[in-house]
């Protein structure tokens, strides 16, 4: 079984900055892709920034500039580095990670998801 926690959400005035982190714990072997994503209230949950095992990563429009995704492999963690924060990137953030896994000769994926940490940007 995995767990993914999160922590680092809060409330902050417009402008500021944040640092969400996000660790993997359990029976890990290894991990691929690891994300965030954030859902506001009566909205769609969305990817906000996500990094490959590699170290590669991808973000969304809306936090492009304003947002550093980075891992710590050994740790199974990731973190998220917010800055000029605004009210619209108020939401519920949550982690994903993705495992690889092996039936025979097929390979498939499988996610887990934390259980969300709350920003709140005031104006």
């Amino acid at each position: 079984q995995v767990q993914l926690v999160e922590s680092g959400g809060g409330l902050v005035q417009a402008g500021g900055s944040l640092i969400l982190s996000c660790a993997a714990a359990g029976n890990i072997r290894s991990i691929n892709a690891m994300g965030w994503y954030r859902q506001a209230p009566g909205k769609q949950r969305e990817l906000v920034a996500d990094i490959t095992s590699g170290g590669s990563a991808n973000y969304s429009d809306s936090v492009k500039g304003r947002c550093t995704i980075s891992r710590d492999n050994a740790k199974n963690t990731i973190y998220l580095h917010m800055s000029s924060l605004k009210p619209e990137d108020t939401a519920v953030y949550y982690c994903r990670a993705d495992f690889p896994a092996q039936i025979g000769a097929t390979k498939y994926e499988y996610d887990y998801w934390g259980q969300g940490t709350q920003v709140t940007v005031t104006s």
